[in-house]
């Protein structure tokens, strides 16, 4: 662990430390926003159905984001504040590496994906706000150092260049009169 790093931690810890009323909306937006942005990407399922193949694509690559961000969590071994003593443990959370962070992961990517269309963007905006302050109650909570949050944010724009390139890929295929013939049924005559 860095200093600076470290010191960030003890700056949010003691600002969190200052205003203990807060712990409830902390835990609850450390723990609770996952289930909101389900909600949010579940209610543009039903309110978006031109968008709902995108929005599977979009479910399918934050599972991507996911595996990958706790495999590198638990390659790279980096334990987590309350492990280390620099923080009591506000939530229930196993002693697992914490770097890079898979709730940051996975929320900005798929607040990142929806922003990328026009007809997703309002409830992106929604999940990018949920997305930032899950990262800060993660901290506040002792189970993510901000340098965990930064890397899972690093993580989620890295891989939403990525998986918007394989999307408009595969857009590309299944718009040619080969798929679309397949897609259709070839049951013109029948």
């Amino acid at each position: 662990m860095n200093h600076a790093n470290a010191v960030l931690f003890e700056w949010i810890a003691a600002w969190f430390a200052a205003a203990p009323w807060t712990l409830p909306l902390v835990r609850a937006a450390a723990v609770d926003s996952a289930y909101v942005v389900a909600a949010l990407a579940a209610w543009s399922f039903v309110r978006q159905p031109a968008q709902r193949r995108y929005i599977v694509f979009v479910l399918a690559a934050c599972g991507v984001t996911s595996l990958l961000s706790h495999y590198l969590a638990a390659v790279t071994g980096v334990s987590r504040p309350f492990v280390v003593g620099l923080s009591p443990l506000y939530i229930s959370h196993h002693p697992t590496g914490s770097l890079p962070s898979s709730h940051a992961a996975v929320l900005l990517l798929i607040a990142l994906l929806y922003c990328q269309r026009k007809p997703l963007r309002p409830f992106g905006m929604a999940m990018l706000v949920l997305a930032l302050v899950t990262g800060v109650a993660r901290v506040c909570v002792g189970v993510h150092f901000p340098l965990d949050i930064a890397a899972g944010f690093l993580l989620a724009a890295v891989l939403a260049v990525l998986f918007r390139g394989v999307e408009h890929m595969l857009r590309r295929h299944l718009e040619t009169p080969a798929v679309r013939h397949a897609l259709n049924g070839s049951g013109e005559g029948h």
